[in-house]
């Protein structure tokens, strides 16, 4: 993973990843805010790729997204930072490409999976996707997600992880709908 830090050019951390890492590292729920462009992926991605089995074939980790293209950049880059993990599948799943390709890729085992949440609740619903064993969950780019409406949507997915699962809440801003889903 050290490599791959290094190709990608970062010799400091940016505020966001020198205060969340350690916090993350440690097990802690974490809520930060911090603009776009601020090196949010690395610091939830780099420490979770850290704290992930990649010889537990089980699903153990779970980012969600508000858009497509945030899905698929999240997994690019945590595929970036993962290439000597060979044994580590993460995928991405999202609405307007074939799902059955999705279903097919699932079944491969897979430790992270990189969701938007409509896509996730359709795959949960066809018994595609078991999310029984996920203990770390994303929440990036939270308020985007409550601004188009995805809060029953995120409850319903919450319901099929683990109930101590360690959740990290990701924001650019912190209206009160975020503070209720972080005291719930």
């Amino acid at each position: 993973m050290l490599k791959a830090i290094d190709k990608k050019g970062y010799s400091e951390p940016s505020t966001i990843q020198e205060k969340a890492i350690p916090l993350i590292l440690e097990g802690k729920d974490v809520l930060a805010s911090a603009q776009t462009g601020t090196g949010k992926t690395a610091a939830f991605g780099l420490p979770l790729l850290e704290l992930i089995d990649a010889d537990d074939k089980a699903t153990q980790a779970l980012i969600m997204a508000p858009t497509r293209e945030l899905g698929q950049q999240i997994a690019q880059q945590l595929v970036n930072f993962s290439k000597n993990h060979k044994d580590l599948n993460i995928e991405v799943v999202y609405g307007g490409a074939a799902i059955t390709n999705q279903i097919k890729a699932l079944k491969r085992p897979t430790q992270i999976v990189v969701a938007t949440p409509g896509r996730l609740l359709d795959l949960i619903r066809r018994k595609a996707i078991k999310l029984g064993s996920v203990r770390y969950v994303v929440l990036d780019e939270a308020d985007e997600m409550l601004n188009m409406g995805f809060k029953e949507d995120i409850d319903s997915i919450l319901s099929h992880t683990l109930e101590d699962r360690v959740t990290w809440l990701f924001s650019a801003t912190m209206p009160p709908e975020i503070r209720k889903i972080v005291n719930k």
